[in-house]
């Protein structure tokens, strides 16, 4: 190409938080900038490729399928933009970060996403807490987190920037069957927890009966109560093992989806900073 176009990072990062977002208030937000900054920087972004990105409604913003194409090429730039820009500027960054999580969360999205992190970041040590979110609420309250992932429904008005939404599932050993007309067996976490809130209120709003079968502040030993057959509990669908299935029919009312939400204080130190933007940005390519 004679006369190459340069395409601007900072234009393709906004692009990406709008993609992830479908709102350009929330993208706004999640970038801490205004909401006129961002439709602007979505524009340059269109004028600069010469094609529309995303297409605009009353509901959402979605994306072309030119807009697609440049989502996979802007996640590529901006992760070996941000990887490069780290390991020059800040090659001995020190400290400890606290961070908050659900156990399912923690268990299966975290581990892949706080190692690139540690491989990055050599010299920053990591301490995670795993609970529920309204004790996690708690417990970042106190000042015991720097920062914490918590469930919460995605009309709440809440602080924090929402990082991950989840489909919620009923979900049952293979072979477990349950009449229409049956009592709900539950297997669930103790209070204060939403998917069993999220469990209860959709079956009071069916008019369905339920009964708590087994409660475990472990997600492993739910699971394991589930699998001998004890009841079914309420994971998000990506969650569920290959050894459990999601119990689809009429049998059980839908679940409502939840979110999951990034929180922290005004004044981060710079390692805990520095992780916040580093969930972020891989979350934003898991792409919810």
């Amino acid at each position: 190409m004679a006369n190459p176009r340069n395409l601007d990072i900072d234009l393709l990062r906004s692009f990406v938080a709008i993609a992830a977002e479908q709102n350009i208030s929330r993208a706004a937000e999640r970038l801490f900038r205004s909401q006129s900054t961002i439709s602007l920087q979505l524009k340059r972004l269109e004028d600069a490729v010469g094609r529309q990105l995303c297409e605009r409604s009353h509901r959402a913003i979605r994306l072309t399928h030119d807009g697609e194409v440049m989502l996979t090429y802007a996640n590529r730039m901006l992760a070996i933009n941000d990887e490069a820009m780290t390991r020059i500027n800040e090659p001995q960054l020190e400290g400890m970060v606290r961070l908050g999580a659900p156990e399912d969360f923690a268990t299966t999205h975290l581990p892949t996403i706080l190692g690139d992190f540690a491989r990055t970041h050599p010299l920053v040590s990591l301490e995670v807490t795993c609970d529920l979110t309204l004790n996690l609420m708690e417990i970042f309250r106190q000042g015991a987190l720097d920062i914490a992932l918590v469930k919460r429904e995605p009309t709440a008005r809440l602080a924090g920037v929402r990082v991950w939404r989840e489909p919620l599932v009923w979900a049952a050993a293979e072979g477990y069957s349950l009449a229409d007309d049956a009592v709900v067996p539950l297997v669930v976490s103790p209070e204060p927890c939403v998917y069993r809130k999220r469990a209860t209120d959709a079956l009071k709003r069916a008019r369905r009966k339920w009964r708590i079968a087994y409660s475990c502040g472990s997600l492993a030993g739910n699971i394991a109560a589930v699998k001998t057959g004890l009841g079914v509990s309420v994971l998000p669908k990506d969650m569920v093992p290959h050894d459990l299935h999601a119990v689809t029919g009429a049998s059980l009312p839908n679940l409502r989806d939840t979110e999951i939400a990034l929180i922290s204080p005004p004044a981060l130190t710079v390692p805990a900073r520095r992780l916040c933007e580093h969930i972020i940005a891989s979350l934003e390519k898991g792409g919810r």
